[in-house]
């Protein structure tokens, strides 16, 4: 898996790695502690928990894949920063047979939100892994994102599915149970007693531009990760969005 700040993976990844940064550094800040205990839900092989420990954080990836565990460990050990980074089977449902409850300064809930059966359950779940100050960063498949590639690929019917389903489900074969708006999401992490702090749109060009023009044309890449970026503060570009970052944070966490 690539690292977030390698270019490529960066047009997925770079938005909300921004976010997620800074976060952490005002929380290294106000407690006044140089590194922090991080839970990274559904963190597969690392993506950020590696990049995160590389900071100098404690990192606890849960996931239910042995495979991914074992890929996380040996991406950990390879970046020097295996003693950051502990890897433990489990899931969203069964997080706390695992881990320890308010035990952490930060929550990752990375692209878990569409799997598990009930999405208000599952945010609430990992909210109790926070400490009394804390942030949550939730990233989650976009419903918009979802009905504009449908459709700009010539299945309008199964947009117009998507668009009507309670779920965001374009047909029985769409590998994602759940997709949400904007709204939905904010919805669910205020109703888990989070103040929603910020709301980005992830990947609103990124999937629809094609790789050729990004991989040849000069400075291409760049200029599109600064488009990215630009747009997705933008309230108007989260309805097209691929994915919706939330960051949530106590009540008692000082102000973004």
């Amino acid at each position: 898996m690539s690292d977030p700040m390698r270019p490529r993976a960066s047009l997925r990844t770079a938005v909300v790695w921004e976010v997620l940064q800074d976060a952490l550094d005002r929380r290294v800040k106000a407690t006044g502690r140089e590194s922090l205990d991080v839970l990274d839900t559904g963190g597969g092989s690392g993506n950020f928990a590696v990049p995160l420990a590389r900071l100098g954080h404690r990192v606890t990836v849960v996931d239910p894949s042995p495979n991914a565990l074992f890929a996380l460990e040996r991406r950990s050990a390879e970046a020097g920063v295996a003693e950051r980074v502990k890897g433990v089977q489990g899931d969203a449902h069964g997080l706390f047979d695992v881990v320890e409850r308010g035990g952490y300064d930060a929550v990752l809930c990375h692209g878990v939100l569409e799997y598990v059966d009930d999405p208000a359950d599952g945010v609430r779940n990992v909210v109790d892994a926070l400490r009394d100050e804390g942030v949550l960063s939730l990233l989650a498949a976009g419903l918009g994102g979802a009905v504009l590639a449908r459709a700009l690929a010539g299945h309008f019917k199964e947009a117009r599915q998507a668009l009507a389903d309670p779920d965001g489900r374009w047909g029985e074969g769409d590998p994602v149970p759940h997709r949400f708006t904007a709204e939905q999401l904010t919805a669910l992490v205020e109703g888990a007693g989070l103040r929603v702090a910020a709301v980005h749109g992830v990947r609103v060009f990124a999937d629809l531009v094609p790789g050729v023009l990004v991989d040849t044309e000069p400075g291409a890449m760049e200029a599109l990760l600064k488009l990215e970026a630009a747009a997705a503060e933008v309230a108007a570009f989260h309805s097209v969005a691929t994915q919706l970052h939330v960051l949530g944070e106590t009540r008692g966490t000082g102000g973004a």
